[in-house]
């Protein structure tokens, strides 16, 4: 079944009476482990992506009912809006220092140092271990959220169609991201119009399913296709419909550069990379210091202007071994329980502008990058193995490889060179981009275009911004030696992301 609406031809399935819209989002992480395991570029790769989701070859020539996504989107779109507004709250978080010294502090800002909340296992260890961390978590969603937010508010309403019929499917390197994709705060619910509430409607998940880069080549297998005979190019423009929303299709459609994936930015979407760059832009003259931890994947920055006076201290931390160390530096001061007595540690101070410390209390950062992975997203649990590039590469030339043989960690090291290698390839759709404007010039048009489109969305849906963009987190207590006859968040995702959705 196929209707038009506003000059978009949807190809709907039957389901329960509805028609399913099918879209996804892609993340670059992902693209890199699949361009290193076929050995093809990174652009190459989206396009592998591309056509199996929505070409000819893919799953419109196969599945229950031969649909395919209508929409495959980028998450690197929504992770500029993330960036910008991950910048933004920090700049409002140094300010409310000043509010609150004259007495007006702003209690719905995170409190200082802020900690990304863009990685799902990090945000489970904090939520269920050590809830004194909540109020320091960035209120943003991850780019993965965000996607699904704007795809389902546009759409459902472009379309005039209910957002439970737009199934969205993000393609991401973690497995954890199936759990984020399962909270309760990423749902209709949190955004959706008072009027349109119902106490008997089911909550409509901002993302359906997720899958990893490992279980896209399950799909694919799973339906016959091969992955490298489909075609390496674009697909035919009859094939890329339209966005809806004219207003709204630039605001997705920002062109991609290579100044956004470099190793300056880092493998996870290079949100401490962001607020540097954009604290330095604004303090002309101002140099950074880099000092490194004990190990790779700590790493503290601190932006002194030309009087040689700190105006910034954040920091990155990866894995979690490192993530113990830091939560343990902002652990509260234990209160003894003796009359007249005082903390067992001095009282934290925020850092400001005058003063700062190369030390690593942690309590002087103004923001610090937190990720559950050593080395990043790139080296994320869901990613494509040594182990699987070495069974497909055997498969592909008729030999049986004995995956039973564990690579060795020179050989874990080199894969996941060649995979942060690809990702930071990534390939500029105008390089003259990079060259005309001043680095100051072009954050600042950046951001300018950002803001720009994000005003337009929230107009357009006659929704606060706020309610688009921020989420909340919640301590989680823990179910060990409990009874287990409920199905737990886990088990429901699981479930979610086992499913065929409405036949793709």
């Amino acid at each position: 079944m196929a209707h038009e609406h506003h000059g978009t031809v949807i190809n709907n399935a039957e389901d329960s009476g509805e028609g399913k819209i099918f879209v996804a989002s892609v993340s670059p992480q992902v693209r890199a482990s699949l361009a290193t395991t076929y050995g093809i570029s990174e652009k190459e790769a989206g396009y592998m992506i591309d056509q199996l989701l929505s070409g000819p070859q893919g799953l419109r020539g196969g599945g229950k009912h031969r649909n395919g996504f209508t929409w495959v989107v980028d998450t690197n779109v929504m992770r500029e809006a993330v960036l910008v507004l991950t910048a933004d709250e920090v700049s409002d978080s140094l300010n409310s220092d000043e509010s609150s010294a004259a007495g007006q502090p702003d209690s719905s800002l995170p409190k200082r140092p802020i900690l990304s909340s863009a990685c799902p296992g990090w945000i489970c260890y904090a939520e269920k271990t050590h809830p004194f961390i909540l109020p320091h978590l960035s209120r943003l969603k991850s780019p993965q959220a965000l996607s699904g937010t704007f795809l389902k508010t546009v759409l459902s309403k472009s379309l005039g169609v209910h957002p439970s019929r737009i199934w969205h499917l993000a393609v991401m390197p973690c497995f954890d991201k199936k759990l984020e994709a399962s909270r309760e705060e990423l749902t209709d619910v949190s955004w959706r119009q008072e009027d349109q509430s119902s106490s008997e409607a089911q909550p409509v998940r901002d993302v359906d399913c997720v899958i990893t880069a490992r279980e896209l080549l399950s799909l694919a297998s799973s339906r016959g296709f091969s992955l490298p005979k489909l075609p390496l190019q674009p697909l035919p423009s009859s094939l890329t419909p339209a966005f809806p929303e004219k207003s709204l299709e630039s605001f997705i459609s920002f062109k991609r550069s290579r100044a956004e994936q470099s190793l300056a930015t880092g493998t996870s979407g290079g949100y401490l990379h962001h607020v540097l760059t954009t604290f330095q832009a604004r303090n002309p003259g101002s140099e950074l210091v880099i000092n490194r931890g004990r190990n790779v994947d700590v790493v503290e920055y601190v932006l002194m202007s030309q009087e040689n006076q700190p105006i910034l201290k954040a920091a990155r931390y990866y894995g979690f071994r490192n993530i113990q160390n830091l939560v343990r530096k902002l652990k509260p001061a234990r209160v003894s329980r003796l009359p007249g007595a005082k903390p067992t540690t001095s009282r934290r101070q925020p850092m400001s502008r005058n003063t700062a410390s190369t030390g690593s209390s942690g309590s002087d950062y103004a923001y610090v990058e937190v990720m559950a992975c050593p080395g990043g997203c790139t080296n994320g649990g869901g990613q494509i193995r040594v182990e699987d590039a070495r069974e497909i590469l055997g498969s592909s030339q008729g030999e049986v490889s004995d995956v039973s043989i564990k690579p060795s960690p020179h050989e874990q090291r080199t894969w996941l060179a060649r995979v942060d290698e690809a990702y930071f390839s990534m390939e500029s759709e105008s390089e003259s981009e990079l060259e005309v404007h001043s680095q100051q010039a072009s954050l600042a048009h950046k951001e300018a275009k950002i803001h720009e489109g994000l005003g337009r969305w929230s107009q357009f849906m006659n929704i606060p911004l706020s309610k688009l963009v921020y989420t909340t987190y919640r301590k989680v207590e823990s179910d060990v030696g409990k009874d287990q006859t409920p199905a737990n968040d886990t088990t429901r995702v699981v479930e979610l992301a086992g499913k065929i959705g409405g036949g793709w």
